[in-house]
């Protein structure tokens, strides 16, 4: 992609992707996503990481560019999952007296994926590699978010090499560096990135983050997005805020509606928010909008209300399957309130009601279900969950 330096002796040697149109097969990508590897020449040749295996070409162009025939001596692997270590097997053959370093659950993994089993270096927590100038170190993050990753801190330039952690998605579309464009813009694939990728593992985060908290780090550089070389309170805040569970005032609204009926009493509810004053409401048709932009909303607003009709006496599949993905992701510390209608049998609203059971938020209100069309007396029982929730929210954020 670009030629830019970190430093002197330090290469970012990154990849934008706008093709794939799903991250992992599942995450949808609008705006792309990148692949970010680092080269650091010193009296040792040390790459950190690579890229997603169909940049291999491109990117030993790069390598090539800037080392000529100058080999590799060690490339750490900070995470073996594919879109970080897909040119590996491909390294070994160009560079085959390459040396790998990774951490003891490192190896057993690059066997599996690879078959690679020699030449291979494992670091704990603190070990040191002299590269010459450069002295770099090695910190476990399991479970940000597989249980063998880890980061590398360059002590000679306070850079920290965090893998997943402090990435984004989003294409670089010319800034590479945080300060060279609109943070704005980046925030919402930041945090998108975050809660679909990471967000599972909240409490491991936060562990993480107490664990480097005594390094003295003067950027961050990612595997995915931006560098960070300006704003590091700005990354760092909003790591410690989302893995904390810490939201804003405002309510996900998540409705599931075969004929219009569930969706009227959404948007009752909605409408009624705004009333009170609620200004972040955010209502999402479960059938249309793909559940990482719902995900992602929760985690930024206090409160969430789901609707859903009764589909074969079960909660509609679309509703269904953001709930699952809520009590995978084990989101804490949220207030609830639950809707929904039926035709002839029930099965939304008590199946939401069995959710709320064990996803264990506090309910602000009894549920409301409507059989058939939306009528008067139930109109205003949605408003009345609309009026707890407000009541609740302004009583957290008072």
């Amino acid at each position: 992609m670009y030629k830019v330096k970190l430093s002197d002796q330090i290469y970012f040697l990154g990849f934008n992707d706008r093709r794939t149109a799903l991250f992992e097969n599942f995450w949808p990508l609008p705006k792309g996503v990148t692949y970010n590897a680092y080269l650091i020449v010193d009296e040792k040749v040390c790459l950190i990481d690579t890229v997603e295996r169909k940049f291999t070409d491109d990117f030993f162009d790069q390598l090539d560019n800037i080392l000529g025939d100058r080999p590799i001596d060690y490339v750490v692997v900070n995470h073996v999952e594919p879109d970080h270590s897909g040119a590996l097997s491909a390294l070994r053959m160009k560079y085959p007296n390459i040396t790998i370093i990774g951490n003891k659950k490192t190896f057993p993994m690059i066997e599996n994926f690879y078959g690679i089993t020699e030449a291979c270096i494992t670091v704990n927590d603190g070990d040191e590699l002299d590269l010459g100038q450069h002295k770099l170190n090695f910190y476990t993050i399991p479970m940000v978010h597989w249980p063998e990753s880890m980061v590398t801190y360059d002590r000679t330039e306070k850079i920290l090499f965090s893998n997943d952690a402090f990435g984004s998605f989003g294409t670089l579309d010319g800034g590479v560096f945080d300060d060279e464009v609109n943070l704005a813009y980046y925030e919402e694939e930041a945090m998108r990135y975050f809660t679909n990728i990471v967000g599972k593992y909240c409490p491991h985060t936060a562990r993480a983050l107490v664990k480097l908290e005594g390094l003295e780090i003067g950027m961050i550089a990612p595997s995915h997005g931006l560098i960070w070389r300006s704003n590091l309170a700005y990354i760092l805040d909003k790591y410690k805020q989302w893995s904390s569970y810490t939201t804003e005032k405002g309510v996900v609204i998540i409705v599931g509606s075969m004929y219009g009926n569930t969706e009227k009493m959404a948007d009752a509810i909605g409408r009624q928010l705004a009333v009170r004053g609620i200004k972040n409401v955010r209502t999402f048709d479960a059938s249309k909008t793909h559940v990482s932009h719902i995900i992602s909303d929760i985690f930024k607003y206090k409160g969430v209300i789901i609707g859903s009709c009764a589909y074969n006496n079960e909660m509609f599949p679309s509703v269904e399957n953001v709930v699952r993905e809520i009590l995978h992701k084990g989101i804490k510390d949220h207030v609830l309130g639950v809707f929904g209608s039926y035709s002839w049998n029930g099965g939304g609203v008590k199946n939401l009601e069995k959710f709320s059971e064990e996803i264990k938020w506090e309910i602000v209100n009894p549920s409301v279900e409507e059989k058939g069309a939306l009528k008067k007396d139930k109109y205003e029982e949605s408003k009345q969950l609309a009026d707890a929730m407000a009541n609740r929210l302004e009583e957290l954020f008072t």
